[in-house]
């Protein structure tokens, strides 16, 4: 990388404790084939050897810019700063606990090169469990999505993450992928709430293709520590977005509000937002993710109030 440019990639890679799997991860990422990057860490007030790893590394390689915060802020605060800190012309986010094969950035860099229309180039996923071993051989992403209207490429998105129930919400590895910073800098970034990684695809979806490079770079890990397994209710995954936020009792629904500003955000033609709102609505009639389990929560909310107020009168009628 010329000292007296700018790289066209930045790398963002947010961190909370990380210290376990860190290491693989930066020497996949130092390993690039494609150099021209910066690697921006941000450490959002870790507790472990986090601190350590990431100087260590940066006193031995100046492609890397560690920002460390007192602070654990929340995951969605952490990404967007590693995205906003620098400029460039492409930009990836990583995660500390996942692994990118040495050719990861180059392919995805030549194909943004090569066609203007795709928004998000990522390649094919891999499993790996915490020793680094291979599993769930039978996973694909499904989201190459060259489609040229806005509208089809959102209808295959929401039918691969929602008509295929809950298993269809881990196909994200593309939040993983280059993107073109002017595209990405026109979204909200990673929202303060519950799967806000799925909104923002959706929207990328809508400003411009997604490109699958069909070979193997990415391995995704699964662990115990990681945040889907780690926060198991969607009121601790929320606080683990954002500390602030109080109990969330209705997450399909606020999912639901999050598409539709996404929809409406996006500078499309009335004809293809329309066409978006009806694809969204299939989502609601049809995907098992949606009216019946929004029924569901609605539900549970009403039996948790009852219940709340039961106890509540109990506590007066003693006093």
């Amino acid at each position: 990388m010329s000292c007296d440019r700018l790289p066209r990639l930045i790398v963002g890679l947010p961190v909370y404790n990380g210290d376990d799997f860190l290491e693989d991860s930066l020497k996949g990422l130092l390993s690039q084939t494609y150099t021209d990057f910066k690697l921006v860490i941000s450490d959002n007030g870790s507790t472990d050897k986090t601190q350590q790893i990431c100087q260590n590394y940066a006193a031995q390689d100046s492609r890397i810019d560690y920002h460390r915060h007192e602070v654990n802020r929340g995951a969605a605060w952490n990404y967007n700063y590693a995205f906003e800190v620098d400029r460039s012309e492409y930009f990836k986010w990583a995660a500390h606990d996942d692994i990118c094969q040495p050719e990861y950035l180059e392919r995805c860099v030549e194909i943004l090169d090569r066609y203007p229309s795709v928004v998000l180039a990522y390649p094919r996923t891999r499993f790996i469990d915490e020793r680094g071993e291979l599993i769930r051989p039978e996973y694909t992403d499904d989201l190459n999505l060259r489609q040229s209207k806005p509208h089809q490429r959102y209808g295959q998105y929401l039918d691969v993450l929602y008509r295929s129930g809950p298993q269809g919400c881990s196909k994200i590895s593309p939040i993983w992928g280059v993107m073109r910073t002017e595209i990405l800098r026109k979204t909200p970034l990673i929202g303060n709430y519950n799967a806000s990684d799925l909104t923002l695809l959706s929207e990328l979806a809508l400003w411009g293709e997604f490109f699958e490079i069909p070979e193997y770079l990415f391995l995704r890990r699964e662990h115990a520590g990681q945040s889907v397994k780690a926060h198991r209710s969607a009121s601790e995954r929320a606080a683990w977005f954002d500390p602030t936020n109080k109990r969330v009792t209705l997450p399909t629904w606020e999912r639901f509000g999050h598409f539709l500003r996404a929809i409406d955000r996006v500078n499309l033609s009335w004809s293809e937002k329309v066409l978006c709102y009806l694809e969204l609505r299939r989502w609601l009639l049809f995907s098992p993710m949606g009216w019946r389990k929004m029924g569901r929560e609605v539900k549970m909310s009403l039996l948790d109030y009852l219940e709340y107020q039961k106890r509540r009168n109990t506590a007066n009628i003693k006093n």
